[in-house]
């Protein structure tokens, strides 16, 4: 696991905090003083609640941008299968590649899914060959390339801010 995902502590959500995230994944730029007001709560109250769910890596604040209209040309969906009971490692060393920006180990029809995004087509038959398939454990990929991106949402089932 890399140093930017570290496990998430156990932490009992409260519906206070369940709103705070909700309203944060609609914009997570919302200033601290305005959630204050829209939750009827101090801001010292969303301050600390804000940076608890940090510290203990259940919540983070980030930009995320449409890589097909920043200038990356490939976007892709790779489904790998694994040797017996290597899954983890794999999924272990794709983690450290700057082109994945999603690593799961699955059920299925393949044991690790990853996302990609790739300057072009070259940059991703380099990290396909030279890269990818050369991490241990690894017995084959199947490619899915992007061609348009419909939705790229990040909020899950913490209820609405009313």
């Amino acid at each position: 696991m890399s140093d930017r995902e570290q496990p998430a502590a156990h932490l009992d959500l409260d519906d206070l905090d369940r709103k705070l995230i909700a309203a944060l994944q609609i914009d997570g730029r919302t200033p601290f003083s305005t959630l204050a007001t829209d939750l009827g709560v101090s801001a010292s109250s969303v301050r600390y609640r804000v940076q608890r769910l940090q510290d203990s890596g259940l919540f983070q604040i980030v930009g995320i941008a449409n890589p097909l209209n920043i200038g990356f040309d490939r976007l892709a969906l790779i489904g790998i299968r694994c040797e017996p009971g290597t899954g983890p490692q794999v999924c272990e060393a794709l983690v450290e590649l700057a082109e994945t920006s999603y690593v799961v180990l699955t059920s299925g029809g393949f044991d690790v899914m990853v996302e990609v995004v790739c300057r072009d087509i070259d940059h991703y038959t380099d990290l396909m060959f030279n890269t990818l398939q050369r991490v241990p454990g690894v017995v084959s990929t199947e490619s899915f390339f992007v061609l348009q991106a419909h939705k790229l949402a990040y909020g899950w089932g913490v209820g609405n801010i009313a």
